[in-house]
């Protein structure tokens, strides 16, 4: 069954019962109509892929588009409470968060998935080493989630070189294609600062 349905909303989620397997798992937060989650999985069948999307709609959509792949899960949930409160300590080895929700308008700023808290979470979540690959083209976004990130003992920005080449994701190509700069910031996980 692709789309995943917890068997509780308050444990842990056992990654070897959901997936069948023990393999390092890649999260697509926010992963739309699956296509950037359905792409990295073809190109990595020995990692699992766990997309989390809220909107019922898309899930259907990426569990459509994931129907003939065994490593991928979708899962219908807010990001962080997922993030929060499912995923177990050091148990993902990649985060993507393309293209989040921007709220423009400063009186809506605060709603912005990327603070604080939302950093710790990710670096609970994360193997040590694992990563958090943010792309947006919104520049102040951008910004803002570097300064909070600059903050962090747990997350490291990692140099423009050790880049890794992914699939574009839908809005990538979309903007890409409308001549819109987009930003990308990639963060890793590293030993705190004692």
């Amino acid at each position: 069954m692709i789309e995943l349905i917890p068997d509780s909303y308050v444990d842990r989620l056992d990654l070897e019962a959901v997936f069948g397997r023990r393999a390092p798992l890649e999260v697509d937060l926010g992963c739309g109509d699956g296509s950037f989650l359905c792409a990295l999985a073809r190109a990595r069948p020995e990692h699992d892929f766990l997309g989390i999307e809220r909107l019922l709609g898309r899930v259907h959509s990426s569990a459509h588009k994931a129907r003939d792949l065994a490593n991928v899960r979708v899962l219908r949930l807010e990001t962080f409470y997922t993030i929060r409160y499912l995923l177990p300590e050091n148990s993902v080895s990649a985060f993507y968060l393309l293209f989040p929700d921007p709220w423009p308008k400063r009186r809506h700023q605060r709603r912005r998935v990327v603070n604080p808290d939302f950093l710790d979470a990710i670096a609970r979540a994360l193997a040590p080493g694992g990563t958090l690959r943010v792309v947006t083209d919104q520049l102040d976004y951008f910004r803002q989630i570097q300064a909070l990130a600059g903050s962090s003992n747990e997350l490291r920005a990692t140099a423009a070189n050790d880049e890794e080449q992914f699939p574009a994701s839908a809005f990538e190509r979309k903007f890409l294609s409308a001549g819109v700069e987009v930003y990308r910031l990639t963060l890793r996980k590293v030993s705190p600062v004692r």
